[in-house]
């Protein structure tokens, strides 16, 4: 007889997720979707950064970063992902690992056309994870593409969406005496039934 009650109850780990981050929106004073997402170069050296999940689809996690990126190229080059979401304010965490592809389409539109005007511009300006020579280099470019784009700027070519696609989701809850409660979720294909697994802490 299966123990997963209360805030583990459920049989689709991704309306799960959303269920946790609900809560923790009451509860967190920033970025309650915070994901530390991580990825490794072209030699295996790990790689880890903090993005924001904005979207929970029927079979994976969206967020949005520049294509021209060190972390998109070291998500081009493996085509893995994990992150990890941990919510101080309820003691729980989420661990997720699976496949990623790029999320480039009519959402990713919608998505950057919700940002501010400054954070629209602000991502045709950075050529992120690249050398800067200055800030006031960076200001100057900020203003030439603000000159250049206007008050609407459309979603430049080299920024959009990624989805992973999970083979893994963990589920973590503070215990007493680090006793914690642990369920993961598993399945080798996004066709396949997940198998739920109680894990010692």
């Amino acid at each position: 007889m299966s123990d997963r009650t209360g805030i583990f109850a459920g049989e689709n780990p991704f309306e799960l997720v959303k269920d946790w981050l609900a809560e923790a929106r009451d509860l967190e004073p920033n970025d309650p979707n915070a994901m530390s997402l991580a990825t490794v170069d072209s030699t295996g050296m790990p790689n880890v950064r903090v993005v924001l999940l904005k979207d929970i689809t029927d079979d994976g996690f969206v967020f949005y970063t520049n294509y021209e990126s060190a972390k998109a190229q070291e998500l081009a080059s493996a085509g893995k992902a994990a992150f990890v979401i941990h919510w101080k304010s309820l003691r729980r965490q989420i661990r997720v690992r699976g496949t990623i592809e790029r999320f480039d389409n009519s959402a990713a539109d919608a998505y950057y056309e919700s940002r501010s005007v400054a954070s629209r511009i602000g991502a045709w300006a950075s050529d992120q994870s690249r050398p800067l020579e200055s800030r006031e280099v960076l200001q100057k470019r900020v203003d030439a593409m603000r000159r250049e784009h206007g008050g609407d700027p459309k979603r430049p070519p080299h920024w959009g969406g990624y989805c992973i696609t999970p083979f893994e989701i963990e589920f973590w809850a503070d215990g007493a005496n680090r006793l914690h409660d642990r369920f993961v979720w598993k399945r080798s294909n996004v066709k396949d039934e997940w198998n739920i697994q109680r894990l010692n802490p």
